[in-house]
């Protein structure tokens, strides 16, 4: 098994601990780097040698919005996990168009996190389940609002997704995560992981807020 070496920029001395001996203790997980700031950051980011950078949006000295994109500009194999109290959209799609795989609100228990982490190392793009159904309600919104008056169609080619992508295209949208959608439809994770990359390469997207904005835009989605 492949260690996964995390790093994290977390201003809270105490969350950052807990989350650190949460990974420590975690079988096949190892921290590489840690930070509080943005000035602390941007070496650590600078080096590189993790697999997934943990980050906090409210830090004293700046935003973690730039410390996702000097990750970005990298080019590296490097998925993004945003850890923040800010559950507003506009924070939320800021996070997201930066390069964010990945976003969590800081009340979800330490082991979500970790879970999170395994998630979005395996091709997934694990959001509170909040975020998600905010994303999901402005996402319909647009799609509505981009509708012809006409009724007509977008002409847009619908994609073709087998009927197990779709069941987990859906569950995705209600906000469940890798783990979960395995749970309850009795399949491995693995298989679920695979299912996603499926959607992601279909729907042409390399995030779950991306997918779910295009099978919307698509009439994927159940209501």
């Amino acid at each position: 098994m492949t260690m996964i070496r995390v790093a994290i920029v977390e201003d809270d001395p105490v969350m950052r601990g807990l989350i650190a001996d949460q990974i420590e203790q975690s079988d096949g997980m190892t921290i590489v780097g840690q930070a509080g700031n943005v000035a602390d950051a941007t070496p650590m980011i600078a080096a590189g040698g993790y697999h997934v950078l943990l980050c906090d949006l409210g830090l004293p000295d700046g935003s973690g919005i730039d410390l996702i994109q000097q990750e970005v500009a990298f080019g590296r194999d490097t998925d993004i996990l945003v850890i923040t109290v800010f559950a507003n959209q506009n924070k939320v799609l800021a996070a997201i168009q930066a390069g964010a795989r990945g976003y969590l609100l800081k009340d979800e228990r330490i082991e979500e996190c970790i879970e999170a982490i395994r998630n979005i190392r395996e091709g997934g793009s694990p959001i509170s389940p909040i975020i998600a159904r905010q994303l999901l309600g402005q996402i319909r919104q647009s799609a509505e609002g981009a509708s012809a008056p006409s009724g007509a169609g977008s002409g847009l080619e619908r994609p073709q997704l087998s009927t197990r992508e779709y069941e987990v295209l859906n569950m995705i949208s209600r906000g469940f995560s890798n783990a979960e959608c395995a749970e309850i439809m009795d399949i491995s994770p693995n298989t679920v992981a695979t299912h996603v990359k499926n959607i992601y390469r279909k729907l042409e997207v390399n995030s779950r807020a991306e997918a779910l904005f295009e099978a919307s835009s698509h009439g994927l989605l159940s209501r």
